[in-house]
């Protein structure tokens, strides 16, 4: 099954996932922050959390997932490299889902890879609306064809090489390498793969939607048996929390985000700021989710799992739940990882939303 490893190497179609990728760290680019995740092996199946860090980025440095600050982000990078302490210096970064065109094809099974390559590319002619030399190409056999025993499907992924090689190059002006490039929904699911075990009978043959509530945008990404079967971005995210707070306390953004992560608020923020934006994030949930019933077959969700920074305020899932009468649980891909004396426990289980992404690409470390 494909589990969204894919890899935009760095070198044209040369097939860099093969082998398995050297010791790593998984490392977000979001718009608000750099997140930064070390995971190492700790026995049979047991995965152990190393170190990590999350360092904010100063505003509009990224845009839409677009490197705008080079120089802000690099010095980003360092700063939280150099707080995690490790010695490992290569990255798994990760590409915005927008940048990223994705298409899947059905081609004849038992061929070798230089025929398949060949063929990919003459396929990605027909969907790629840009000159392939102007692209990263790469594509991964999911597996058999389901209607067509004699085919497979393929997974191909394409994005312009400037969007790749904006993150390389902050990677490198931080003394870091990236050794890994994937795409931040792909990440998501890996981290899911952690988290599914926690549900009913594995969620086999359920529909559980992924919501990612960030700075800016809310993204959600429904999943069937480890296949997203609906993916939507729509504009909401913390930003409208913080606007409010600095439009009804006369704060500065500065002071409105340091202050709705710190606490120590006045006394009606709770009443007349928090509650309605939670009641809002629930109306735009449930909306999403209206979404991807009018355009599939589908009419349930049985599952929510919330991710992103919005998703470590305290009730958020209580009012989810009630708004889209959806059983609706905080994201903790570390739930069942052993933890190293560096972290603190109560603090990563805050952070584990907005980690997603980052555990996502650490999980990379250890591709067979």
């Amino acid at each position: 099954m494909f589990k969204g490893n894919l890899n935009f190497n760095l070198e044209g179609i040369e097939r860099l996932f093969k082998s398995r990728p050297p010791a790593l760290i998984g490392c977000d680019i979001s718009s608000s922050s750099v997140k930064m995740v070390e995971i190492s092996e700790a026995g049979k199946n047991l995965h152990r959390v190393e170190r990590y860090a999350i360092e904010p980025l100063p505003r509009d440095s990224v845009v839409d997932g677009n490197i705008m600050n080079l120089d802000a982000v690099s010095d980003c990078l360092k700063r939280g490299w150099k707080r995690m302490g490790t010695n490992i210096k290569n990255l798994a970064l990760a590409l915005p889902s927008a940048a990223v065109i994705t298409k899947k094809i059905v081609v004849p099974a038992g061929q070798q890879d230089n025929e398949l390559e060949l063929q990919v590319e003459t396929e990605a002619n027909q969907y790629i609306p840009f000159a392939l030399d102007e692209v990263n190409l790469d594509f991964q056999v999911i597996g058999p064809a389901p209607n067509s025993p004699d085919d497979v499907e393929v997974l191909i992924a394409a994005s312009r090489k400037d969007k790749i090689e904006d993150r390389v190059a902050a990677a490198e002006a931080a003394g870091l390498k990236a050794v890994v490039m994937d795409v931040d929904s792909f990440a998501t699911q890996t981290a899911f793969e952690l988290i599914q075990r926690q549900l009913p009978e594995n969620g086999k043959d359920q529909n559980i939607a992924i919501v990612d509530v960030g700075t800016a945008m809310m993204n959600l990404n429904v999943l069937r048996n480890g296949q997203s079967i609906y993916m939507r971005e729509q504009p909401f995210g913390g930003n409208q929390l913080t606007q409010e707070i600095q439009r009804l306390f006369g704060m500065s953004p500065e002071e409105a985000e340091a202050a709705k992560r710190a606490g120590g608020l006045p006394d009606n923020y709770e009443t007349d700021v928090l509650a309605p934006f939670l009641d809002t994030l629930g109306l735009e949930v449930a909306r999403a989710l209206q979404f991807f019933f009018t355009s599939t077959q589908f009419n349930q969700v049985n599952h929510i799992l919330l991710g992103g920074g919005c998703a470590a305020i305290p009730g958020i899932d209580e009012v989810v739940a009630k708004r889209a009468s959806v059983n609706t649980i905080i994201a903790n891909p570390f739930a069942n990882m052993a933890l190293s004396s560096k972290i603190r426990p109560k603090l990563l289980t805050s952070d584990a939303p907005s980690l997603m992404v980052a555990c996502g690409l650490a999980m990379r470390r250890f591709d067979s």
